[in-house]
């Protein structure tokens, strides 16, 4: 029972060169498949094929194959290129024959494999984290081989370990990871799953009736956010990355009353300049805005000077800092505050944090 890599047809490399991977949820159904094949013939596979969201079908070795442990079979997970804490687990499946023979597949989460602990991830409490695809996937993948009613339980050595690394804490699921995808595919580097985490946090927050939920862009504002605001839950902190607008709108949409935003001064000038994607490769900081900035707030002309020397908002705050002149920076974080408003439909409250490079000093705030 190798564990070579799964066949594709076409190939699936995407535009950069980069492989592709296979979900948590994927690998679940090949190895629930596998498990009910040796339960009901007897025999463990050493391969299976199961079908993909979009029709297409993909064929995976199975591996952990033991007598002592009938009808358990994992698939090893490969997420191609993506850095996913998930790559090299061995997603599980365990099958025995229903009971009752009220649901044709009930499924169970195992070791490994989280507990959902609060409303909002469109899952029930106290159930597995095992989200809708995935699940219609594995069902769909005993299906192909009996319609006699079973339970199937999923579970991941090692999951909880690896949840660690993950939001899954924040979000309210407890003791291990959760079984993913929507299209069965990894992509690697995927902003659409990127994007997909920050809704689920706002929406998670929202349902526990959240206040106020904080943005930051990273793990490092994201510390001294949870540092500096201990007195709100850990569910309402939502690294954001560059999806500023997308978060702003979510929070919107979902009811949140007040939104507290902390960057740096880069991210925090492109949000001043309108710009609410901030990846560095999609936008660049606007060194005139700077400038004007600089000269609105009446800063000296070295000040001013520093807005176009260099095409960093950090040294540009640097600057300001180091000379004792934090009026400019203050001014950016108004602005920001004001567009961010003005991007979610106006109805947050909105207050922006700027602080230095090492998430250590507030330098300005709006």
């Amino acid at each position: 029972m190798g564990t070579t890599e799964p066949e594709l047809s076409p190939d699936v490399a995407n535009a950069k060169g980069l492989r592709t991977g296979w979900t948590t949820g994927t690998c679940a159904s090949a190895a629930a498949k596998a498990a009910t094949r040796w339960l009901v013939d007897g025999t463990a596979p050493d391969e299976v094929e199961v079908a993909l969201p979009s029709g297409e079908r993909v064929r995976f070795p199975t591996a952990d194959i033991d007598p002592a442990t009938p009808f358990r079979v994992a698939v090893v997970k490969d997420a191609g290129d993506d850095p996913d804490c998930t790559d090299g687990a061995h997603i599980t499946a365990t099958v025995e024959w229903a009971t009752d023979g009220i649901d044709p597949v009930a499924l169970r989460g195992g070791h490994g494999v989280g507990q959902v602990t609060k409303s909002g991830l469109g899952l029930e409490v106290g159930g597995p984290a095992i989200n809708p695809v995935p699940a219609r996937m594995i069902r769909q993948a005993i299906a192909e081989v009996t319609d006699r009613p079973l339970v199937c339980t999923i579970s991941v050595p090692g999951g909880e370990q690896m949840a660690a690394k993950t939001s899954n804490a924040r979000l309210g699921i407890e003791g291990g990871i959760s079984i993913l995808g929507t299209t069965g595919i990894v992509k690697p580097f995927s902003t659409a799953s990127y994007r997909a985490s920050i809704v689920q946090q706002i929406d998670v927050a929202a349902a526990q009736a959240a206040e106020v939920v904080v943005l930051a862009t990273g793990s490092r504002t994201d510390d001294w956010a949870q540092r500096t605001w201990p007195d709100v839950p850990p569910v309402a902190f939502v690294e954001v990355g560059d999806f500023t607008g997308i978060a702003l709108r979510r929070a919107a949409g979902a009811g949140i009353g007040t939104i507290r935003f902390v960057g740096m001064a880069g991210k925090i000038a492109k949000l001043a300049a309108g710009v609410m994607m901030t990846h560095f490769h999609r936008s660049k900081v606007d060194t005139e805005l700077l400038a004007t900035v600089a000269t609105d707030t009446h800063a000296p002309p070295t000040i001013v000077a520093a807005a176009t020397e260099t095409n960093t908002a950090r040294h540009f705050a640097e600057r300001c800092m180091d000379e004792g002149v934090p009026a400019p920076l203050e001014r950016l974080c108004e602005l920001a505050v004001a567009n961010c408003r003005s991007h979610a439909g106006g109805d947050l409250e909105v207050e922006v944090v700027m602080v230095d490079f090492d998430g250590i000093e507030e330098l300005a705030r709006a």
